[in-house]
C-alpha cells in the first residue's frame, strides 16, 4: 500500500503480496479484467483493496483454466462460475477423451514397431469423430441391406449401433481392431461378402424359415463337429458321411456348402472377432468347426 493515506497499491504492491509477477498483473490489466481504480499524478496505476480481491478471483479462476474472455464474463456478471465451470468440464471431458485415444494409438505404436505411414492412418481413423463413426457404419449397414425389405427392423438398427465408438479408455488392442474394422467395412469385397450373407438371410425368412432356425443350426453343427473333431474324424474320411447325414439329413448339400461359404467365411469371422475386442468381450467364431462341415461338403457332395 502506498504511504499516502489513500489505501491504494501500486502493482509492484499487488505483486509483492499476491506472489504474481507485475507482467501477469499489467498483462491482465491491459486485457480490461483488472481495471485499476486511479492513476498516480506519474500516470502509475493504482489499485484498491477491491481490485486485490479480485486479483484473487482472476487467478483462481486462470488456474481452472479458463480463458480471459471467460474471467471477463464472469467478473462482468454475464456468466455465473457455476455455468462457465460446467462448460469447461464438457471441453476438458472431451480433451481427456482425445488424449486418450492419443495414448492409445501411440502405444499400439510402440508395440507394433509401425511406420510413420501406419501411425499417421491408425491416428486419423482412431480419432474420427463419433458422427464419423457413425456415418461409416450406417452406410456399410445400408449398402448391405439396401432392397431387402424382410430384415428384421431390430436387427437392421443393432447392426447401425455396431462398433460406432471406441470405449472410453480404449486399450492398444481396441485402437487396432477399430483401425482394422473402419478398413474392413469400406473395402468392396467384403461388403460384397456381407451382402451376400444378408440375402441368404433375406431369402431364408421370405421363405418362412422358423425364428432361431439359424441360430439352432449354427448350435447343432457345432454339438455334432465339436464331438467329431475330439474323436478326431478328418472331414474327408467315411465317418464324416455319418456326420453330414445327422446334421444335414436330407437337405441340398450343393445348397448348404454355398450358404456356409458365404456367411461363415474367413473374413466374417474376423468381423465378429473384432467387434469382440471393440466390446471386451471375447467371440467365438467356430470357424474351425464350419470350416471342417465345408471341407466334409466338398469330399461328399452326395447325389
Amino acid at each position: 500500500m502506498i504511504d499516502d493515506g489513500t489505501g491504494l497499491f501500486t502493482i509492484g504492491e499487488l505483486a509483492r503480496s499476491t506472489g504474481l509477477t507485475v507482467r501477469t498483473i499489467r498483462y491482465w490489466s491491459d486485457e480490461g479484467v483488472l481495471t485499476p481504480v486511479t492513476r498516480s499524478p506519474g500516470g502509475y496505476r493504482l489499485y484498491d483493496a477491491g481490485s486485490a480481491a479480485r486479483l484473487e478471483l482472476i487467478r483462481t479462476l486462470r488456474e481452472l483454466g479458463l480463458g480471459l474472455e471467460d474471467v471477463r464474463e464472469v467478473l462482468a456478471g454475464e456468466r455465473t462460475v457455476a455455468e462457465v465451470a460446467a462448460a469447461h468440464v464438457v471441453a476438458l471431458d472431451a480433451r481427456i477423451a482425445t488424449l486418450k485415444v492419443t495414448r492409445a494409438v501411440l502405444s499400439s505404436v510402440a508395440r507394433r514397431g509401425s511406420t510413420a505411414e501406419e501411425m499417421t492412418l491408425m491416428n486419423r481413423l482412431a480419432r474420427l469423430s463419433a458422427a464419423e463413426r457413425r456415418r461409416i457404419m450406417e452406410e456399410f449397414v445400408e449398402e448391405m441391406f439396401h432392397g431387402l425389405d424382410l430384415v428384421d427392423p431390430e436387427v437392421h438398427e443393432r447392426m447401425r449401433n455396431t462398433a460406432v465408438n471406441l470405449p472410453d479408455d480404449p486399450t492398444p488392442e481396441q485402437v487396432d481392431a477399430w483401425v482394422e474394422l473402419a478398413e474392413m467395412v469400406q473395402d468392396p469385397e467384403f461388403k460384397a461378402q456381407m451382402r451376400r450373407a444378408a440375402e441368404f438371410n433375406h431369402a431364408d425368412r421370405g421363405q418362412g424359415a422358423p425364428a432361431g432356425a439359424s441360430m439352432w443350426f449354427a448350435k447343432r453343427l457345432v454339438e455334432l463337429v465339436g464331438r467329431a473333431r475330439e474323436e478326431n474324424v478328418a472331414p474327408e474320411s467315411p465317418e464324416a458321411e455319418e456326420v453330414l447325414g445327422q446334421l444335414l439329413g436330407r437337405a441340398d448339400r450343393a445348397d448348404v456348402l454355398e450358404r456356409i461359404t458365404a456367411t461363415h467365411n474367413t473374413r466374417l469371422a474376423r468381423y465378429r472377432e473384432l467387434l469382440g475386442v471393440l466390446k471386451g468381450e471375447p467371440v467365438r467364431t467356430f470357424e474351425e468347426e464350419f470350416g471342417w462341415v465345408v471341407a466334409a461338403l466338398e469330399a461328399h457332395p452326395g447325389s
